[in-house]
């Protein structure tokens, strides 16, 4: 019997969450910490767009540097990640099975969202890592298919992990980076909302957020940092026990909230 993997959704703050990883990362490294070896990750950053459901299939995976204007030690950071092809064709078989479309895609990185927080996870890169894109067009309805789609992988020595932010407004960061303040109500009434729901599995409500939520188009002028937690809630199933295992905030706006997602106990032979 192998028993299910849990799921994640993480954050990966600013770039520079690399560099000073603080209390969210030190959760992050806690999470994984006893957890078995898994077989491969596969990482979903709101990071990576694509009009398909789409799956990496490098055999190395490149750090992408995708961001401007931060210190240069952050540019010479590397992840030298591999990849699997059989795990990938796993992947692609899985979203099939669930008759969603998928792409496949041979040179694919690892952009910011992917690379940061498993270098936090699993600094050694020993585990084979697996890319796979959102579709900010189909929204949390579509995301949440996705990762049903991607479910069944947890029962087959597979670690699921989302990462984007449950806050992530690209203008109240640069305001504040400019001058700092405090930080707006908005945040944590966002963030406590998104809490509350998941802990009562309201799926429905958590669906409908942008209209429900209080201050959810602040929190999200764009949907695609908070399409990867719908990844993770898919992916974890309705019966999961969710557990919130990190909340702060970091840059005064980020909320950097991180989430693990329980399937019942059990496996697959």
């Amino acid at each position: 019997m192998t028993p299910s993997l849990p799921v994640f959704f993480v954050p990966h703050g600013s770039p520079g969450f690399a560099l000073r990883p603080g209390a969210a990362g030190a959760a992050m490294v806690a999470a994984v910490g006893g957890l078995p070896r898994p077989r491969a990750i596969v990482i979903v950053s709101a990071h990576w767009e694509m009009p398909e459901p789409t799956v990496g299939f490098a055999e190395r995976p490149r750090t992408i540097h995708d961001f401007y204007g931060f210190p240069e030690e952050l540019y010479a950071l590397n992840y030298p990640a591999t990849g699997c092809r059989e795990a990938s064709r796993e992947v692609v078989k899985a979203i099939t099975a669930a008759a969603l479309p998928v792409e496949e895609e041979a040179a694919r990185g690892l952009d910011h969202g992917a690379w940061v927080p498993l270098r936090l996870m699993f600094p050694e890169a020993n585990v084979p890592v697996i890319p796979v894109s959102i579709q900010s067009a189909g929204g949390p309805q579509q995301a949440w298919r996705l990762g049903q789609a991607l479910a069944p992988l947890a029962a087959q020595g597979f670690l699921i992990i989302g990462s984007g932010n449950v806050t992530h407004n690209l203008r109240d960061y640069q305001l504040a980076a400019r001058q700092a303040g405090q930080t707006p109500d908005y945040v944590r009434a966002f963030s406590g909302w998104l809490a509350d729901r998941l802990a009562t599995h309201d799926i429905a409500a958590l669906l409908d957020y942008r209209r429900q939520a209080p201050g959810a188009v602040r929190a999200h002028p764009s949907e695609e940092h908070l399409l990867p937690l719908f990844v993770s809630l898919g992916a974890g199933g309705e019966k999961a026990t969710v557990q919130r295992f990190h909340a702060g905030i970091d840059d005064h706006v980020i909320a950097m909230d991180a989430y693990s997602f329980f399937p019942p106990s059990g496996g697959t032979a």
